[in-house]
């Protein structure tokens, strides 16, 4: 005699998710490499990095703890792999886009990062700041370091492809 199958308990809560819903629930674990994990009625649910914040951020602590409530959209359902992906930034206003009421305007903000093709320099004055690209081609004559601060106008910003270019100003 066969034992009648063992039901998943997350399986009737499967059957109420769709793509484009909102749930609440609480993170339960923050994976080493980045993933976090958010209990929604008795079902896991995934967090990915990139759905976090639509601001840089250096590791998912900067944005969640473990017990915090978050509300968040669904991206996906997977029923067979028992999979439910999540978006915290699907609920937020982008604020790359405001930031293109910038464009044309002069600011000056340290010098972030050196790179073969120029500098990235901080936008806005917070720590989880946007950074826009001065190409070396306007830096040619100037000794750069990290810290350096430099006068910069907000050329252009692509918000597809998450970047902001700077021109130098002198």
């Amino acid at each position: 005699m066969t034992e009648p199958p063992h039901e998943d308990p997350a399986h009737p809560v499967l059957r109420t998710l769709h793509r484009g819903q909102i749930v609440t629930g609480t993170v339960i674990e923050i994976a080493s490499f980045g993933v976090t994990f958010v209990d929604i009625g008795g079902l896991t649910a995934v967090i990915n990095i990139p759905e976090l914040s639509w601001r840089p951020i250096n590791h998912p602590s900067d944005i969640v703890t473990v017990g915090k409530e978050v509300t968040a959209e669904i991206l996906d359902v997977d029923p067979e792999r028992r999979r439910v992906a999540l978006s915290l930034k699907a609920l937020q206003n982008d604020p790359l886009v405001q930031l293109q009421q910038r464009i044309g305007k002069t600011f000056t903000g340290p010098v972030t990062k050196l790179v073969p093709f120029g500098a990235f320099v901080r936008v806005e004055d917070r720590t989880d700041s946007f950074e826009g690209l001065v190409h070396s081609a306007e830096l040619a004559d100037i000794p750069l370091q990290v810290g350096y601060t430099l006068t910069v106008k907000i050329a252009r910003i692509d918000t597809m492809r998450r970047r902001i270019e700077l021109n130098l100003t002198r």
